[in-house]
């Protein structure tokens, strides 16, 4: 789809996932065990033929550096195409200054310089699959200045609740952009997913610029909804907003069950992730797994129900581990009972322990922290 030039941005300022944060921006989150949240969006661009991609970031790059490496590994025509990394050098302390338009500003020069004539922006904390070239085409067709992607819930009162809505009339047109306030349970959520023009596109940068140094696109997008042909389009299957430590883990937890999974894998529409060439998991005799996602690399002589771990990680004998999502290079040793929890990686949890969590407040355990 050389039509189109893709963007994935950073996560805004209103979200924000304790513990985890602290050490890697949420593209670089680890995702069901093997993959990171960023290769999704990046797969849905691979996979729709785009292969000229930004992916911004404003703090803690090296994790995702390290781990988008030349792009390669997400299929990216190695002559036509580039995975580009760009960073907001000039962030401020103030959080209310480091706005989506302040990136895009910082490396105009970047934006205008591409030759497509569209550009495909979506979030880098949002899980989902969509085929941008259908959106593009629909896009195309409608005739529309700007076309959002959105996803409709029932949940919208509990969930959510840090992203946008869109308001739309029976024709699809989006009449505006608002928070999720939680007071209605039937929204629109908005995907954060925009396909338009890229002259247009620069001219929302100049023009939110000189509004306000505090103002987003979407904000710039909600005030242009009065003079602009702005619409919505649907999106179907399955989806998740990481805007928060509970969505998280609510993410990597829903998608245990196979059917859930079945709506967001597709072998059709391949999830690329940097792979490396451990052993497979070695299961020992006593072992007892049940209902879980275990990656490659792993010893597991304990109990693992419900829960999600990571490469590399050791569940010794007598361990415990339910309802949890362990990141990679986990020790859990002998009779350690874990329920509810995220473990960072390499942390280690010694003999005995007995850590459990509530259900709806799920505890975290630190990067390379000793328990």
């Amino acid at each position: 789809m050389a039509k189109a030039f893709g963007i994935i941005t950073s996560s805004g300022t209103h979200i924000r996932v304790e513990g985890l944060q602290q050490y890697r921006p949420i593209g670089a989150f680890s995702f069901l065990g093997r993959y990171r949240v960023i290769d999704f969006p990046i797969s849905n661009m691979s996979n729709s033929g785009i292969d000229r991609i930004q992916v911004y970031v404003r703090r803690k790059p090296r994790s995702l550096a390290e781990h988008l490496g030349t792009g390669r590994h997400y299929n990216i025509n190695s002559k036509r195409g580039r995975l580009q990394l760009l960073f907001s050098e000039n962030s401020s302390e103030n959080d209310v200054y480091n706005t989506d338009i302040a990136y895009f500003m910082e490396n105009i020069d970047i934006i205008e310089r591409m030759h497509q004539p569209y550009v495909v922006i979506a979030p880098n904390y949002m899980v989902y699959a969509a085929d941008y070239s259908a959106l593009l085409e629909t896009h195309i067709e409608s005739g529309a200045d700007i076309t959002l992607l959105y996803h409709s819930v029932d949940n919208a009162k509990e969930a959510f609740l840090n992203c946008d809505i869109l308001n739309l009339n029976k024709q699809k047109g989006v009449e505006s952009i608002e928070k999720n306030r939680g007071s209605a349970k039937n929204r629109n959520i908005f995907m954060d997913t925009y396909v338009m023009k890229k002259d247009l596109f620069v001219d929302l940068i100049h023009k939110a610029r000189k509004m306000s140094s505090m103002i987003t696109l979407p904000q710039i997008v909600n005030a242009s909804c009065g003079e602009l042909d702005i619409r919505g389009v649907a999106h179907k299957g399955y989806f998740a907003s990481i805007t928060d430590f509970k969505s998280y883990y609510d993410a990597n937890i829903s998608l245990i069950d196979i059917k859930t999974a079945q709506s967001l894998f597709n072998p059709e529409w391949p999830i690329y992730t940097r792979t490396n060439d451990s052993c497979p998991t070695q299961y020992f005799e006593g072992a007892e797994i049940k209902n879980s996602v275990v990656s490659n690399g792993c010893l597991i002589e304990g109990t693992v129900e419900n829960s999600v771990i990571g490469r590399g990680c050791h569940i010794k004998k007598g361990a415990v581990v339910k309802n949890s999502v362990i990141l990679a290079n986990t020790v859990i040793c002998e009779d350690v009972h874990l329920e509810n929890q995220v473990v960072d990686k390499w942390a280690k949890i010694t003999r005995g322990r007995e850590i459990i969590a509530d259900p709806q407040h799920p505890g975290y355990i630190r990067r390379d922290d000793i328990l």
